[in-house]
Formats: C-alpha cells, structure tokens, sequence
C-alpha cells in the first residue's frame, strides 16, 4: 500500500509564495480572498494546510465574504481544523471590517436625496440576517450629525419605541429624521408595521419642530423611500 501523502506545512513553501511573506512584500491589495483568511486562520490540520482550509471555507456558496459574515463563531467550528480561538479569530476580524465600513466620519455629506441617505445606511445593514432600525439625525443643513440603532430584531421584525427616536433628536438638537430599517427576506415593501411607525414618528415630531424626510426599507443593493413614493 502507498503510504499517504501529508500536505506539507505553508512553513515549508519558497517566501514568495508564502501569504504572510508577500503580503509584507506586496501589500495586502496582492492576495487573494483564500490568502487574506489563511493568515487570518495561522494554520490548518493535519490534513490540510491553512489556505486549502481557506479555500475549502470560501467554496460553500455563492458570495462566499458575505456567508463568511454572517456565521456565528460556533458555526464556523463545524468546519474541520477551526477551533475556538480560529473562530473567535475570524468573528473579531469581520465583526472590525463591519465597523470600519460604519464609519461616522462619512456621516458628514449633505442629504439631498434618497440615494444620499442610502449611501450612509447601507454599510450599517451589509450581511445581516436580522432585522434592524437605525435613524440618521440631520442638522439644518441636512447633514447627517448622528446614527442611532433603535433596536435589533429576529429574522422578521423588530420593536421601535418613538419616544427613544425623539429623545435621542431632542438631545443633540436634530431638525431633521430618516428612519431605516431593513427586510432581510428581500420584500422591500413596506408592511402595515412599517407604514403605522412611519406615520406615528412623523406626527410625533412634528409636535416638536422636527421633520420627518424620509423611511426607508433596504435589503442589499436595493432599497424602498417613503419620500420617493410620495408617502411622506
């Protein structure tokens, strides 16, 4: 019987071909996605290498970085050869990733239309599979000087308090709302939950000087405007 063939350590293979090596060479914009998590990972099994692990991670589904995302450490342990501290290990890192895309610093950009909000909001709902609600807090030149999540749900909806939405306005002297939420399902129509809090928040703040600009439902790419639809 031919013995069987181990698969020699990344440790053993020429520096130029090593992820750690050429990412300090060449930068991290030169390695691919399987090479970015094989460093992340350190190392693999006994039967497989760190980047065949990788690789083997990365071919579960069609958006491969976004599946990733969405795993919860216990999950990615079912793989073989990710223990505890390998998926403690990728969990922080996706989870720092995430809040680097929600940085506040780009929250200075003026509103002037749905697609201006949508581009503050979109990194804030990027991979989830639950659902949120955030509010954007505008300044009278409808810059955006706050983001607030109000709540986070299950799969299908999530509990919004009014008063905490105007609280938080009240606080930091906001004159302007836009209310977001996403629909993990993918309908980005608005549901009678969703019109009720819509026409609650806006009459409510009326009360107070403050207006309402918009609502709006996103789910990946895509999203729905109270305003656009003339429902505001």
């Amino acid at each position: 019987m031919t013995p069987r063939t181990m698969p020699k350590s990344i440790k053993s293979w020429n520096a130029s071909e090593r992820p750690r090596e050429r990412l300090l060479q060449k930068g991290a914009v030169s390695l691919s996605n399987a090479e970015l998590l094989a460093i992340l990972l350190g190392s693999g099994s006994k039967k497989e290498d760190a980047l065949s692990l990788a690789r083997r991670i990365l071919g579960v589904a069609a958006e491969p970085l976004k599946a990733i995302g969405r795993m919860s450490a216990e999950q990615l342990m079912t793989y073989k050869g990710i223990g505890p501290g390998k998926a403690v290990t990728l969990v922080a890192a996706l989870e720092l990733a995430r809040r680097y895309t929600q940085n506040p610093v780009t929250a200075t950009r003026v509103i002037r239309q749905s697609g201006d909000a949508f581009a503050q909001l979109e990194p804030l709902f990027s991979d989830l599979a639950h659902e949120e609600f955030w509010v954007l807090y505008l300044n009278n030149a409808n810059r955006v000087q706050f983001r607030f999540q109000v709540s986070k749900g299950g799969l299908t909806s999530t509990l919004v308090d009014v008063r905490i939405i105007l609280r938080k306005a009240l606080e930091i002297g906001a004159v302007g709302l836009i209310l977001a939420h996403n629909h993990p399902s993918g309908n980005l129509l608005p549901s009678k939950a969703d019109i009720s809090i819509t026409r609650k928040t806006e009459k409510a703040a009326a009360l107070m000087d403050i207006k309402l600009l918009d609502h709006l439902i996103v789910h990946g790419s895509e999203y729905y405007s109270f305003a656009d639809e003339q429902r505001l």
